[in-house]
């Protein structure tokens, strides 16, 4: 007898997925102005914070910038400087929200990196815990997650703007 998960949040992730070349849905999000709808929880001269709407684990965000740019070396250095000044931001605002005893820090950079919007480079940072592994990523290629995106905006929103 197999079991079903029913995941019903993804499917506005596998709605939004963008045909090849279209750009970055990031640049359409930022565009809307509507921050808790689109998940935004912070806004700066050049660079944004975003939790991410398919997370790996809870609290899992991105740091990018505002402009569509795909590349490291097409970074301006303000842009760089900020996007460096928001991840040391998300990692002291997700602490002191979620005390998460750990955290992953990457950037895809290309599709065959693993990048899925490569024309908008984006660092990931996950908080991470002990034992927060657990069978059903292994065995179902399934995350389990334990709250809520929009209550999960509104935990962290207000310790952004108080930063």
């Amino acid at each position: 007898m197999s079991e079903q998960l029913h995941p019903h949040w993804r499917i506005q992730y596998i709605r939004s997925r963008k045909v090849p070349g279209a750009g970055s849905p990031f640049a359409a999000l930022l565009a809307a102005n509507d921050d808790e709808t689109n998940l935004i929880l912070h806004r700066g001269p050049r660079c944004f914070v975003i939790l991410n709407n398919s997370p790996y684990n809870p609290g899992h965000l991105m740091v990018l910038p505002n402009r569509e740019v795909g590349e490291l070396s097409e970074l301006t250095s303000d842009e760089r400087a900020e996007l460096m000044d928001l991840l040391v931001l998300c990692q002291r605002v997700l602490q002191q929200v979620m005390s998460p005893a750990g955290f992953n820090v990457g950037l895809n950079l290309g599709k065959a990196a693993g990048a899925g919007i490569p024309t908008h480079l984006h660092f990931h940072i996950v908080p991470r815990w002990d034992g927060d592994h657990n069978f059903m990523p292994v065995i179902a290629d399934t995350r389990v997650l334990p709250q809520a995106l929009a209550e999960l905006w509104a935990r962290l929103k207000p310790a952004f703007a108080a930063a």
